[in-house]
């Protein structure tokens, strides 16, 4: 990592629901896992990220009598009606068998209040609600973050993009990623976090 300053590694949203036979499996979700326990031995700080919703999410299309996909306004703006997935308690909700969980410091869970849906590790979608990961990253005397995990275009890119807004410097994994990529998503995030000074980092780079 071509930081000045103790870099972190966030690992996001590794959980069963996310990986193929999920509830709402991304396309090749669990070939990020053996990417990602080589990683973490490189880290000095290791969190990960852990979606944990109320069985009636109001994120949930069943919640809505809607179709999973489709997109409503909520109070706090623009919402994407997903399949019920990563209830707190289930299968689902578990991390992936074959992450190793030993490196791992801290769990940061999210989107656990029925109101406010949560992809970022940082802050819900309301924007004001934070999790305490940055005072976390801060007390452990770090300065600058990597991010890999599920998915690249949502819950990653917006833990990144936060990360940056609240002073870190920050490089998300390329291939320690996978995308949902609906209608375009993947390209938008990569250009979002690009033009903020987010960094596109290959695993070579680390791993030599």
């Amino acid at each position: 990592m071509m930081f000045g300053s103790k870099t972190a590694l966030i690992v996001v949203d590794v959980q069963k629901d996310f990986c193929p036979g999920g509830a709402l499996a991304v396309a090749d979700g669990s070939a990020v896992i053996p990417v990602i326990n080589r990683l973490m031995g490189r880290f000095e700080v290791v969190v990960a990220t852990q979606d944990w919703h109320p069985a009636d999410h109001i994120s949930f299309a069943s919640q809505h009598a809607a179709k999973p996909f489709t997109t409503i306004e909520l109070p706090y703006g623009h919402q994407v009606l997903w399949p019920d997935h990563c209830i707190q308690g289930t299968t689902g909700a578990a991390f992936h068998d074959e992450l190793d969980l030993n490196p791992i410091q801290a769990i940061i869970r999210k989107g656990w209040g029925r109101g406010i849906d949560s992809y970022s590790g940082f802050r819900e979608a309301d924007r004001l609600t934070t999790t305490g990961l940055a005072g976390y990253l801060r007390e452990r005397n770090v300065g600058s973050v990597a991010v890999c995990g599920l998915a690249t275009d949502f819950c990653v890119s917006w833990t990144a993009l936060d990360a940056r807004d609240v002073g870190f410097d920050v490089a998300v994994i390329d291939e320690a990623c996978r995308a949902i990529d609906l209608e375009g998503s993947l390209t938008h995030a990569w250009d979002r976090m690009q033009s903020v000074g987010i960094q596109r980092q290959s695993i070579a780079d680390i791993l030599v």
